[in-house]
């Protein structure tokens, strides 16, 4: 990544902006016993609606559990590219090691590790309408850091955890049973984890870590480190906010799921990464996704007395698709839950 391909540079009107606005409103949640259950939802609510992020503090993830996988990413980065590029991933199993991911037919300046959560994981074998046949993904693990696995599967045994606390806290602040839309990810879902690691850029005015973007499932649980570099399109004014590192806390953002299950009460909201000209950056984000065979539209619940904005889609289908497009630039734009819209 020391040269710098022309693959990495944003578009003029999408390039960084170098003066930095940091979020004092981003709401901070404690979801310790000691909250009132009543006000802890209401504050979830308000959250989600006005800014589609918040923070949680006291969340029941042990310190030490997070030490170990952040420990074991930066092992493993700092490996020979030949030694990562053993475990690297393609078209055929999405898992694995990468350094070429396009966000919106743009490079990331970045080098990511996936793993599955569910394994197998199941998704359909293309996004063809008609085709039903299933692809099988399973997780390539490298052989040094030689405990990655372990730490791995243990973090996401607790990030699984906290999802589902969060999952419940969103549905009861939309009005919904706390148990609501667990069904749609209890069994065999796509859900995975992400390990990010953001070398020095001699470009931060050019190039971004991750370009604008939504997240497609329905929650992402993100952990990142003191450097920081997350940044949320504030939805007042579209103003870029920088999200100032909080020791120990997670990042939650409501994704394209909720958005559509909603019926828009709750929106997904563009963020982005930047890169740091001085310092590497690490981060590791958790996507809860739900499995392949979920059907997705607004919850009749949530529809009452309005017409669904959404049109019924395939999360197996849209996934795939989504996958796919992370391998090479398109000429045109990667689907979208816009692409559902009812129009009016």
């Amino acid at each position: 990544m020391g040269e710098v391909d022309p693959a990495f540079i944003q578009e003029i009107q999408h390039r960084p902006n170098l003066v930095i606005i940091e979020a004092e409103g981003i709401p901070l949640i404690d979801l310790s016993s000691t909250i009132n259950a009543s006000e802890l939802v209401s504050r979830i609510a308000d959250a989600s609606k006005n800014w589609g992020f918040f923070q949680v503090i006291n969340h029941g993830v042990p310190p030490e559990c997070r030490r170990k996988i952040e420990d074991a990413a930066r092992k493993f980065f700092a490996l020979p590219l030949e030694e990562k590029r053993k475990v690297r991933r393609d078209e055929m199993n999405p898992y694995g090691y990468y350094d070429t991911e396009h966000t919106k037919n743009v490079r990331d300046w970045k080098e990511v590790f996936d793993f599955t959560v569910s394994t197998p994981t199941f998704i359909p074998a293309s996004p063809e309408p008609d085709d039903e046949e299933l692809t099988e993904l399973t997780n390539q693990w490298p052989q040094y850091p030689p405990e990655l696995r372990e730490v791995c599967e243990e973090y996401a045994r607790e990030m699984e955890k906290l999802a589902f606390k969060l999952l419940g806290l969103i549905s009861l602040s939309l009005g919904l049973a706390e148990n609501r839309l667990n069904l749609f990810f209890e069994t065999s879902s796509t859900t995975f984890i992400r390990l990010n690691h953001y070398p020095p850029c001699p470009v931060p005015h050019l190039a971004l870590g991750v370009g604008r973007h939504k997240d497609a499932g329905a929650l992402t649980i993100l952990a990142q480190d003191d450097v920081g570099g997350l940044e949320v399109k504030r939805k007042t004014d579209g103003e870029w906010i920088r999200v100032k590192p909080t020791p120990d806390a997670y990042i939650i953002n409501v994704g394209d799921l909720i958005q559509v299950w909603s019926n828009d009460t709750y929106e997904s909201v563009e963020h982005r990464v930047m890169v740091n000209q001085e310092r590497e950056r690490f981060s590791i984000p958790f996507f809860f996704n739900p499995g392949h065979h979920a059907w997705v539209q607004p919850l009749e619940e949530l529809t009452k007395g309005e017409k669904p904005k959404y049109k019924e889609y395939n999360w197996g289908k849209f996934f795939t698709m989504r996958k796919g497009s992370n391998f090479k630039k398109l000429n045109v734009e990667n689907i979208q839950i816009s692409h559902f819209k009812v129009s009016e």
